[in-house]
């Protein structure tokens, strides 16, 4: 035989059925319930952001951005960050307090009407205590067209009440932008979601 198995311990057959927390991300074995958005969120002479969608579970729900780039008047290396910072990574920033944010970090948040506010930078070191948005870059996209997108991942569901989603991006040309979303729709979608399996 020419290729031949070097494994030599046995896998665990049940690995699949490990449970991760529901604030980690959308849980794998649910199918979620999809809510079609098709709203700009904004937009500058680089780069659009289209919240394409919401999919709603019982535990969360998760919004799909779609990212479009151009590089209009950019230099190829101020490009190519641009691009790098929104689509591969969740860069980590070591700021002392009082220090501003850079301006290359895309911001994402929400803020519900009793106040509570979450931001995908806020510090998420262990296991939360109270509700959290992450982004969940998604990388990849087609590089002809520049196209990509971000899924941002709130837990739990927002009350059933409008809220609103907030984005900046300095280095994107995209200053602090708020637009209000249905809660109460969220929520009755995520009422409704269902697991891939009985």
């Amino acid at each position: 035989m020419f290729f031949e198995s070097v494994r030599t311990e046995e896998i665990n057959p049940r690995l699949a059925d490990i449970e991760l927390p529901a604030w980690l991300g959308p849980p794998v074995t649910e199918m979620g319930t999809l809510l079609p958005m098709e709203r700009l969120l904004a937009r500058s002479d680089n780069v659009v952001l289209n919240l394409a969608f919401v999919r709603a579970y019982r535990a969360g729900c998760s919004f799909q951005v779609e990212i479009a780039f151009r590089q209009g008047d950019l230099h190829g290396g101020d490009f190519l960050e641009l691009h790098m910072m929104a689509m591969y990574a969740t860069p980590r920033f070591t700021l002392r307090a009082g220090e501003p944010l850079p301006d290359r970090l895309l911001r994402w948040g929400v803020r519900f009407s009793n106040g509570t506010k979450l931001t995908s930078i806020d510090d998420r070191s262990g296991e939360p205590s109270a509700p959290l948005l992450q982004a969940m870059h998604q990388g990849g996209g087609e590089t002809g067209s520049m196209l990509g997108g971000t899924r941002l991942w709130l837990w739990p569901l927002p009350p059933p009440e409008p809220f609103e989603l907030a984005v900046e991006w300095p280095m994107g040309g995209i200053g602090l932008t708020i637009v209000e979303l249905d809660g109460a729709a969220i929520v009755a979608a995520g009422r409704r979601s269902t697991d891939f399996w009985p």
